[in-house]
């Protein structure tokens, strides 16, 4: 199983729409990946580690898929549209990163 992750930086200005984010850009992306698309997770960053300390990561989607090439397959022919829903629901340019999952 691999996991692809994608965060959003959690910076001083940082604007997140979660409504958006959880109602419009997550239910598009299941539509267009399909039945490759194994499951999904949104995060929504609460805190650091220290007392008081803002979340690195002011939102977080994990995305659930058999293989790497099962995501690649599924994601690249709609990754342009994906990309082009961002601007609507933050300004914060979103770190991704795929994992294989362990346990």
């Amino acid at each position: 199983m691999v996991k692809v992750s994608v965060m959003y930086p959690n910076r001083q200005g940082t604007k997140f729409d979660m409504a958006y984010y959880i109602n419009r850009h997550i239910p598009m992306v299941q539509q267009l990946l399909g039945s490759s698309l194994k499951g999904v997770s949104v995060e929504h960053g609460i805190a650091g580690m220290g007392v008081g300390s803002s979340a690195p990561y002011i939102a977080t989607g994990h995305l659930l898929f058999d293989s790497l090439d099962a995501f690649r397959a599924s994601f690249g022919p709609h990754a342009q549209a994906i990309m082009e829903d961002i601007p609507k629901y933050t300004n914060s340019e979103p770190v991704l990163q795929i994992g294989e999952m362990k346990l």
